[in-house]
């Protein structure tokens, strides 16, 4: 029986965010697998978690245990790192608490693989190396230096441009070093897995999607649809997120909404910008907290992915073709995901395809209703968690044995 150790900067459960989804999802995947898995991670106060609300089963599972910490930036801190050589981004994660918990975690249990969840767990790498002589795998959910650095050129404020490019340089600088002292690394998409050699790292690497219980989202829900809607679900705090909602509004919502008057566009996420209260768009609503995800993908009929940047994977587009949606994404967007375009999925690169493709939908329930049925089809295929994690452990078997 493989022995895991899984650590995160963010509690998982409820899994209401990309990467929150992402960890529990593989944690449920470990365990399905007959996996003997442990799962330290942060609760921060930003994404705070109780670990009263986590299911006692999972709990006990996986041996779970969340340290609490402030991760906020402040203005105090952002200065007082410029003192420092060490990225902002990366020290808030880095704290003596969490440290003496992983210690104690370590000196109990031996583990066959300790699986860091994103690059910022890479601040205990020597902490590991120590009081561990497990195999330590990089589950990179995105190239997080690539990320920021957009955050840095759409900044239009001079001194805060300066100062992200001065923190992404010093995370590049992080990220690679992590890269280089992991034992091998898992990414979500083969795209990432490419741009890792073209940074120059060849460690043993594999692509691991995030998989779903494709039972539970498949389930019947007595829900009342709201015909004649678009939708855009995400966690709006994250800059890809916004910039994509405002491109469909300012490119194709308004061309969408002369062909379809009726329709709706449904922006929902947490992290909801302030501006975007001001926005002025015809029959546009905002919803910022979605209590229920499945009644919420069940209730509206096209659901759009209009993404010009970003690294990793869109889970919510893995999570809308469980549900069966019909989805029009941007091929960025949809970017580590097998998908035929026209079948599962409609591909749209500019703003005339994007437009056309929704208005197709709304307009012709047959098309769209086929495009729901072959999206859940393909979800079933390649999607289920159980299949995909499998896929992974074989990896770390061979790994451990090498």
């Amino acid at each position: 029986m493989l022995r895991i150790l899984q650590i995160g900067n963010k509690a998982p459960y409820p899994a209401n965010d990309g990467s929150s989804i992402a960890i529990y999802n593989m944690a449920r995947g470990f365990l399905s697998n007959a996996v003997q898995l442990h799962l330290l991670c942060i609760n921060t106060k930003k994404h705070f978690k109780p670990d009263a609300d986590v299911p006692e089963e999972f709990r006990n599972n996986t041996h779970y245990h969340s340290v609490y910490h402030n991760t906020n930036t402040s203005l105090m801190g952002a200065l007082l790192n410029l003192f420092s050589t060490r990225s902002y981004f990366v020290s808030r994660f880095d704290f003596r608490a969490f440290e003496l918990a992983l210690i104690d975690t370590l000196k109990k249990n031996e583990f066959d693989i300790i699986q860091l969840e994103g690059v910022f767990m890479g601040v205990y790498l020597s902490c590991i190396r120590k009081h561990s002589k497990a195999k330590v795998v990089l589950r990179a959910h995105n190239i997080e230096h690539y990320i920021w650095n957009r955050h840095a050129l759409v900044e239009k404020n001079p001194l805060k441009r300066a100062y992200l490019k001065l923190q992404n340089n010093r995370l590049k600088r992080f990220e690679l070093r992590v890269f280089k002292e992991c034992d091998a690394i898992v990414t979500i998409t083969s795209t990432d897995g490419a741009e890792l050699q073209k940074l120059g790292c060849f460690k043993p690497n594999t692509t691991c999607i995030t998989g779903v219980d494709i039972a539970q989202y498949q389930k019947p829900l007595p829900v009342q649809p709201k015909p004649k809607t678009v939708f855009y679900f995400g966690s709006m705090d994250w800059l890809p997120n916004s910039e994509a909602v405002l491109w469909f509004l300012n490119h194709s919502w308004e061309k969408i909404h002369k062909a379809v008057p009726e329709a709706r566009f449904i922006v929902a996420g947490r992290g909801m910008p302030p501006s975007f209260h001001k926005l002025i768009a015809p029959n546009l609503l905002l919803v910022e907290n979605v209590p229920d995800a499945a009644s919420f993908y069940n209730q509206h009929e096209v659901m759009v992915v209009p993404l010009w940047s970003g690294s990793g994977i869109r889970i919510k587009i893995i999570e809308g073709m469980a549900y069966g949606k019909a989805i029009v994404s941007t091929s960025i967007g949809a970017e580590g995901i097998a998908y035929t375009d026209q079948k599962n999925i409609l591909i749209a690169d500019n703003a005339e395809d994007f437009s056309k493709a929704v208005i197709e939908l709304l307009k012709k329930p047959v098309v769209r209703m086929e495009l729901e049925t072959r999206a859940s089809e393909f979800a079933a295929l390649e999607f289920d968690n159980t299949k995909v994690v499998s896929s992974l452990i074989a990896f770390y078997t061979h790994l451990i044995h090498a």
